[in-house]
């Protein structure tokens, strides 16, 4: 069976709890064994060796120790475990930890205007994240990121105020592993939405697979 580590806390804004729970129950849901940690000090005790098939952090914010993310880092790069992870709880978390964010593969910045309706634009559907999804409407705060150039970008959106195009979705590889992110789920309320559902979800299948 594929074990799966969550990891959860930081910022209250973000209901991590509350997505913590979504994310545990599609995981069980597909036959994962889920643990479900509130403390940084678990990826301590990560290395190559580790077996977890995936680990999907949801910590806003905060700071995390060098002991603490070289855990987490080798079990990634040198061990194959994949990461996914969503909206600031992955693309907003340790914000000093250069090498975290060249992991994830980019860095919120801002979300103008707040709580915005705008468009999710699926750009690649031919893979098997993004299969039979088509554009769709969110309200919820559209992520302005710095990105790697190097992503392989899933899903992209259009900013009103300086009609810049920024990736929503992508994957990528650290060392051995797989990367998924999604900007998607400022609050477990945008789960809603199924093809936001779909492209976080399905994102963890993907990085989960070594």
């Amino acid at each position: 069976m594929n074990k799966a580590l969550i990891v959860w806390g930081g910022w209250d804004g973000h209901e991590p709890g509350q997505m913590a729970q979504i994310a545990a129950a599609f995981l069980r849901e597909n036959q994962f064994e889920v643990e479900v940690s509130q403390s940084l000090d678990r990826f301590k005790s990560l290395d190559a060796s580790s077996d977890l098939s995936l680990i999907v952090p949801i910590w806003t914010m905060g700071s995390i120790q060098q002991d603490q993310l070289k855990g987490l880092l080798s079990a990634v790069h040198d061990g194959g475990v994949g990461i996914a992870g969503m909206h600031g709880g992955m693309g907003d978390a340790f914000r000093d930890a250069t090498e975290y964010q060249f992991m994830v593969g980019g860095q919120w910045v801002a979300h103008p205007g707040g709580i915005i309706d705008y468009r999710v634009h699926i750009v690649d559907h031919a893979d098997e994240i993004t299969a039979g999804l088509d554009h769709f409407n969110m309200r919820s705060e559209q992520y302005y990121m710095h990105v790697d150039p190097s992503n392989h970008v899933l899903a992209t959106t259009t900013f009103e105020h300086n009609g810049c195009t920024m990736p929503v979705a992508w994957k990528r590889t650290y060392g051995r592993g797989r990367v998924y992110y999604c900007s998607l789920g400022n609050v477990a309320a945008d789960m809603k939405v199924p093809q936001a559902l779909a492209l976080v979800t399905r994102g963890m299948l993907w990085a989960a697979r070594r």
